[in-house]
């Protein structure tokens, strides 16, 4: 069992910083490189840049939850959950098809209480 696990790369769980601007400010994020490179495909799937996804991760948190705390974590989560609802064949395996397309209701619809919340009352975050 355990040589799935430990004969990933040494690259894929070195932590790499990346500087971005949320709304002008600078900052900066560190991640694993293949949390970074999940980001990176998800963003492609949907003609951003990283910076552009992270924004927007950034800004519809703040719209949902009025904050966004444990920020990295929170990246690391949104990737682990695309692969598991990859995986479950909630999200299309096809690249072409953009995560902004999916109606996120039908995604999360049936999940466990450990995966997905119910929506907040009248909240509203862009596709």
């Amino acid at each position: 069992m355990c040589e799935i696990f430990i004969r990933a790369t040494p690259q894929s769980y070195q932590g790499q910083s990346r500087s971005l601007r949320l709304h002008g400010v600078a900052t900066s994020i560190r991640l694993e490189s293949l949390f970074w490179e999940v980001l990176e495909t998800l963003a492609r799937r949907d003609g951003m840049s990283v910076g552009q996804l992270i924004t927007r991760l950034h800004d519809e948190l703040v719209a949902y939850r009025g904050e966004a705390a444990n920020f990295t974590s929170f990246l690391r989560v949104c990737c682990l959950r695309y692969l598991m609802l990859q995986g479950e064949g909630r999200i299309p395996a096809d690249p072409r098809i953009p995560i902004g397309s999916l109606d996120a209701r039908s995604v999360l619809e049936g999940l466990p209480p450990s995966w997905a919340e119910e929506a907040h009352a009248g909240s509203r975050v862009a596709a």
